[in-house]
């Protein structure tokens, strides 16, 4: 069975102990608790460890378990990480306080037009490329300014935009794990000089394997799941992702 309680305590002390190591100010890094494919249960056994931030990658799963929780558990916070296509933004933005895998200006106009309609705010993070060829995000980087462009000019009056979010490739070769963190946080600073109005400095890097690594290079969240609910059970099936 897995110890979901000293699995947090074990990884919120390497949290700690990076920040220490690299320079960090204690508890500038927030650990988000990963909870795809894991069921209610799991979910609130971590929030009664003191767990209350949550990454969910599919809306439908999200939706299937969150709404209980929140019931229950007031000061819980969702968050979507998973690639997000457009015809699941008007559920996603009806239950999570952020989405961080945004991907493309496309994609934000839908998030405004959806939030827009209930009249609620909801945060972002631009996801960037760095790693995997599967994986989304931007990949060119003025893709990402123009998009910043847009909000100065107010076109998404509902939509915040807070930072950056990036997956390394899952490889045994560290140095491109590095490589794609200090891309990132290089991007970050760039950004956060040249659009001073907006606070963008989120950022969300790191997971089971490397968050240690992500630390060293500025992330202020990491994404765990594997580390503290154990290996998923993928015969559970959420329609319709």
């Amino acid at each position: 069975m897995v110890d979901i309680k000293s699995n947090l305590l074990q990884i919120n002390e390497k949290i700690r102990n990076a920040e220490v190591k690299w320079g960090r100010e204690t508890n500038s890094v927030k650990l988000m608790a990963v909870s795809k494919f894991h069921p209610v249960e799991e979910i609130q056994k971590a929030i009664d460890c003191g767990q209350l931030l949550f990454g969910e990658n599919r809306v439908q799963e999200a939706n299937q378990k969150f709404p209980e929780l929140f019931q229950n558990n007031q000061n819980i916070d969702l968050q979507m990480i998973g690639v997000m296509q457009s015809n699941k933004v008007k559920n996603a933005v009806k239950i999570a306080s952020c989405i961080q895998s945004v991907d493309k200006i496309d994609l934000i106009k839908e998030i405004e037009k959806q939030c827009a309609k209930i009249e609620k705010s909801i945060n972002i993070l631009f996801e960037i490329h760095t790693g995997e060829e599967t994986k989304s995000g931007f990949e060119c980087f003025e893709d990402v300014e123009k998009a910043l462009d847009l909000f100065c000019n107010n076109e998404f009056p509902h939509v915040i935009p807070k930072g950056f979010m990036t997956m390394a490739p899952f490889t045994d070769d560290t140095s491109l794990v590095h490589k794609s963190f200090e891309t990132v946080y290089n991007l970050s600073q760039k950004l956060q000089q040249k659009y001073k109005n907006f606070n963008l400095t989120e950022l969300s890097m790191g997971m089971s394997n490397d968050f240690e690594i992500a630390i060293e290079h500025g992330s202020t969240l990491v994404r765990v799941g594997t580390a503290i609910f154990g290996e998923r059970d993928y015969s559970k099936k959420w329609k319709n992702q």
